[in-house]
């Protein structure tokens, strides 16, 4: 790309109303321009764990809704949907037009989102895509606790290991301590590789402070990043994931603590609605500062 044809990049931080807490994300709101090659070199350029990018205006299906077509990428790779960037895009859309509903399509389905003001804070809620989730086979199992360092005695008994999508796959693991999910040091080559295998977007590991609280970290070496710091596409997934195993209500509430480790906290609320297998993921955001050059 030359300078005529570089994009708009904004910057935005989902699940945290501090620029220094939460998931960083880039944002190009009018990437008509740009081919897949174009937009993956934005986002490597960028940096952050995801970038999203519409790439053009859509007849959205909800009466009233604002519908766009929307792509995420990684620095190293496409990837079929994302949740911090969804609400980051939303709320630079919110800020730009004003809040209210919005229909993202994205190559895992449409996702709604809605933006409310909440004092003087925006607010996004997506709802997910149609949530599923699978056993995963032991050898695979066992693969996934080496590359992680994990022993399998340090794996929370009433949170079985299972995969769940609610956009994306990721491979639920959930820790018996605080500690053991504080204590992340795996292999990166080695996770990256049975990752790519399995389809998997990030890893889901989780600690159970109590029926409706967790705190969760998403390492995400398919996307060249360590460890997402706030992940709207696991969350969603989880929360499927946890109305499988019939761990929570068909009408329930979930708070999720992500970030912590990392020193970028942020918060994710899981929402279930009886009647409805999809998931609803909402948090605040906000604008970050273009760094100095850009």
């Amino acid at each position: 790309m030359n300078e005529h044809s570089q994009p708009a990049i904004l910057r935005y931080t989902a699940f945290s109303a501090d620029p220094e807490g939460g998931n960083p994300a880039g944002v190009v709101l009018d990437a008509s321009g740009l081919d897949g090659a174009a937009m993956l070199a934005v986002a490597a350029e960028v940096g952050y764990s995801e970038s999203a990018f519409l790439t053009g205006r859509t007849e959205a299906a909800a009466p009233g809704a604002r519908g766009y077509a929307i792509r995420y990428f990684s620095p190293k790779a496409e990837v079929p949907f994302c949740g911090h960037a969804t609400v980051a895009t939303a709320l630079a859309l919110a800020e730009r037009d004003g809040p209210g509903d919005l229909e993202f399509t994205t190559a895992a389905g449409p996702v709604p989102v809605t933006v409310v003001r909440e004092g003087g804070e925006l607010r996004a809620t997506l709802t997910s895509v149609e949530p599923h989730v699978t056993d995963i086979a032991p050898d695979d199992l066992a693969e996934a606790l080496a590359a992680l360092d994990w022993p399998a005695a340090d794996l929370d008994p009433v949170l079985s290991p299972r995969i769940a999508y609610a956009g994306a796959r990721h491979l639920v693991l959930a820790a018996a301590t605080r500690e053991r999910l504080a204590s992340l040091h795996y292999d990166f080559a080695r996770l990256e590789s049975l990752m790519h295998r399995l389809d998997l977007t990030t890893l889901q590991l989780v600690w159970r402070a109590s029926d409706t609280v967790f705190h969760v970290r998403d390492p995400f070496p398919v996307g060249g990043v360590v460890e997402d710091p706030a992940t709207g596409a696991a969350a969603a997934a989880f929360g499927a994931y946890l109305r499988s195993l019939s761990l929570v209500p068909d009408t329930a509430e979930l708070t999720l603590h992500q970030g912590e480790d990392m020193g970028r906290p942020g918060t994710l609320t899981v929402t279930l609605r009886a009647g409805d297998t999809r998931v609803r993921v909402s948090g605040t955001g906000t604008r970050i500062p273009a760094p100095a050059g850009a």
